[in-house]
């Protein structure tokens, strides 16, 4: 399942927790201590490193990763974090491509579906006002390189790579050098509708050239 088990109790501060991230130096370890030197000393604020770690910014033993260094260049921060949701939360992308912009009864009713039954209904409430506090400050202007597919730019050069692997044999046409490979990885849910968005996703963006 692609979908976190962290929460914040308190989505308002995130922005504050984001900011003193990018004026920190990274550190060897994001450890509790750590958390305390930038100022957020609370108990509750501790629950900002599992969703780092959620998140992929750190290890399950605080060491920060790629994406926390990624993070670090602020001129890209915002979309560094909105390819972060996408990922800890695909599953809720798999139903909807644009959950960042559902409202937040919606992004409960939808995670109570793919939780199915594995959360209390208190504590999806904390998992989506995160989501909500996350996706308020990120910024989702640039696609994902998996959604950008459906630009026409990528269509373009969709059908180029088609031509190329096109032969052309005594008048007939060959597919034999055209290959696509496509790993589909299905999240763990009962709810037919997940399975139905993400194949009619499919059809839509993967279909088979016509003409």
């Amino acid at each position: 399942m692609s979908l976190p088990e962290s929460y914040t109790q308190k989505p308002g501060a995130i922005p504050a927790y984001f900011d003193a991230v990018l004026d920190a130096q990274p550190p060897e370890r994001f450890s509790i201590k750590f958390l305390e030197n930038l100022g957020f000393a609370s108990t509750n604020d501790r629950l900002f490193i599992g969703i780092l770690k959620d998140l992929g910014f750190l290890t399950t033993d605080g060491v920060p990763q790629q994406r926390y260094f990624e993070f670090m260049d602020r001129t890209r921060s915002r979309v560094v974090l909105a390819d972060a949701i996408r990922e800890a939360f695909g599953d809720l992308f798999s139903v909807n491509t644009k959950a960042n912009e559902l409202s937040s009864e919606d992004v409960k009713n939808k995670l109570r579906t793919l939780y199915a039954g594995k959360k209390t209904d208190n504590v999806i409430d904390r998992i989506a006002k995160t989501f909500a506090g996350l996706c308020e400050y990120a910024d989702f202007s640039t696609p994902s390189p998996v959604l950008s597919l459906t630009t026409e730019d990528s269509k373009e050069k969709k059908e180029e790579v088609f031509d190329r692997g096109i032969q052309t044999v005594g008048g007939a046409v060959s597919l034999d050098s055209l290959q696509y490979h496509i790993n589909i990885v299905l999240p763990e849910t009962r709810d037919q509708a997940v399975f139905d968005a993400i194949f009619r996703a499919l059809r839509e963006h993967l279909g088979t050239r016509h003409g």
